[in-house]
């Protein structure tokens, strides 16, 4: 691991008044062991085009240059930002590319070379959004290690039967592999947020767990988690019920947290067909 000789990340914080937007989702991970932590749960970097999203002053991106990741593309939305980056670029020898976007609006698997991993802290306000879009271009990474609020990251990793069992679940694990890799206190930050924080690792699957259309697999699952204290043969009367449920040998008393990722999709596959 190549270490640098840089000033701390406070005095880069001060020197160019990066002070943490609300309307941004801004909390800076200033904790060296831990962003060097976030690194090492990402697995083996070699040959890996990483992307990092919501950079900020610099905190992970310090890390991720010293790994042994073949590049990296740093993507940051706040102008105060990018000026501190810029330093780091200058002693990554060319691994390190800043971008100023929105990575709402941005097609991250465009703007990497192959194979590429995402490793981020995500600003909480739209940590999910990301992640949801991410997903639909799942085939075009080796993974993910993001950092989330700790409730997001249990939905991701909650199996069924559980209070925190949904959609996000669903999708997560049905293409990719997805591990609690360790929790990060509210007090490791700046400013300090309300809530606790947890890395999730996500290795993308070679083929999904169970073969799907996510169109579809995606409408099943909102219907179903829509209105997920009612019966499924309520939930899913729109797209056949009882009928359907009975096809895809489920009863039709359960409800939307008791079926695993491959009853929703053979849920899906039967939809699909039946719209044929």
């Amino acid at each position: 691991m190549e270490t640098f000789n840089l000033p701390p990340l406070r005095e880069v914080i001060d020197q160019y008044d990066i002070r943490a937007h609300k309307s941004m989702g801004q909390h800076f991970l200033l904790d060296v062991n831990l962003t060097r932590r976030i690194v090492s749960a990402a697995g083996d970097l070699t040959k890996e085009h990483v992307i990092e999203v919501g950079a900020g002053p610099g905190g992970l991106t310090r890390s991720l240059i010293e790994s042994n990741a073949e590049s990296i593309i740093a993507i940051e939305r706040d102008k105060r930002c990018i000026m501190a980056l810029q330093e780091l670029s200058e002693l990554s020898s060319g691994r390190l590319k800043i971008i100023q976007a929105d990575a709402l609006t941005t097609d991250l698997a465009k703007i990497q070379p192959k194979p590429s991993r995402i490793v981020s802290n995500l600003p909480y306000n739209i940590g999910t959004e990301l992640l949801i879009k991410w997903l639909k271009q799942a085939d075009q990474y080796t993974g993910f290690t993001l950092m989330f609020q700790r409730e997001v990251a249990e939905r991701i990793i909650a199996k069924p039967g559980s209070k925190s069992y949904g959609r996000l679940s669903v999708i997560s694990q049905w293409l990719t592999k997805a591990k609690l890799a360790f929790h990060i206190p509210s007090t490791a930050f700046v400013p300090k947020p309300k809530v606790m924080s947890s890395v999730v690792n996500m290795d993308v699957r070679q083929e999904p767990i169970h073969p799907a259309n996510q169109q579809y697999l995606e409408m099943i699952t909102r219907l179903a988690f829509g209105q997920r204290r009612k019966m499924l043969r309520r939930s899913l009367e729109s797209v056949g019920g009882s009928e359907l449920l009975a096809k895809a040998g489920i009863k039709e008393t359960s409800r939307a947290e008791d079926l695993k990722v491959s009853d929703y999709c053979r849920l899906a596959n039967l939809v699909e067909s039946d719209s044929d």
